[in-house]
């Protein structure tokens, strides 16, 4: 670990319920949903409903099953509203270089860059795509806040081009090699492939309000609903990842574009 790496604690987050405590009701103009598909071996599931109202959504993210805790701490999983780009997802068939995991660089162009960060707290801007004091906690966790939309987001969720992406993957369920797995990330050399590779994926549509996912058309992914309260986790400028054969990651909290 870098010496010069300063130790900080992250507060507990409470996700079961991560939103704006007093923010009055409204009538959404759009909505949208996904059902978010699997990626990377990852058993996973999650759906996400965008009710937007102006330049005002309104975020409810609901995951589960996703990989919990390294170091007896959880795990931090960072997601985003991706665009720009084709507005889908991809597959294995998309792993160019045959390492057996797709990468966010093999996906992004199919998903696009970040627009919009959906942090647990605080900004929402690509700035804290790898933010992991604001990720989500752990493998089940909820992220339900109230947040502005830039034009850019906007845009993408207009025209069906939106894609939100969940990521971090388990080592023990991401079919690959302990020295794949941590083989420096395509976003940052100093952090595991594995643990910012995309682990869920579905592209937004419009939806009536507030209607949550049944499924998706390709993915068939099962809607689960359920709630995480992380505890504190001691950072040395971000979290230590231990893998299941041992091995062990340093993540830091870092800022990405493309996330």
């Amino acid at each position: 670990m870098n010496k010069k790496m300063r130790l900080l604690a992250v507060p507990a987050l409470a996700l079961g319920t991560v939103a704006m405590a007093g923010a009055p009701a409204m009538a959404a103009d759009a909505s949208y949903s996904s059902t978010l598909g699997q990626l990377n071996g990852t058993t996973g599931t999650g759906s996400i409903t965008v009710d937007v109202t102006g330049d005002t959504a309104m975020v409810n993210l609901q995951v589960s099953g996703l990989a919990e805790t390294f170091m007896d701490g959880p795990y931090p999983h960072v997601q985003h509203v991706h665009g720009g780009a084709k507005g889908t997802c991809p597959t294995m068939a998309d792993d160019a270089n045959g390492d057996g995991i797709v990468s966010v660089t093999e996906g992004a162009g199919l998903y696009g860059g970040i627009q919009t960060t959906l942090t647990t707290s605080g900004a929402t801007t690509p700035a804290e795509g790898l933010n992991l004091e604001l990720g989500g906690q752990g493998g089940t966790y909820s992220v339900q806040r109230e947040i502005t939309l830039d034009a850019d987001t906007k845009a993408s969720l207009e025209a069906g081009t939106a894609v939100v992406v969940v990521h971090g993957l388990d080592p023990a369920t991401a079919g690959v090699s302990e020295d794949v797995f941590a083989s420096p990330s395509d976003l940052d050399p100093e952090l595991p492939l594995g643990a910012t590779s995309p682990a869920l994926c579905g592209t937004l549509v419009a939806t009536q309000m507030g209607e949550m996912p049944a499924g998706g058309a390709d993915t068939g992914v099962a809607t689960e609903t359920s709630t995480n309260t992380a505890g504190m986790i001691a950072l040395g400028g971000g979290l230590v990842l231990a893998a299941a054969a041992g091995g062990t990651y340093v993540v830091r909290r870092r800022t990405a574009d493309n996330a």
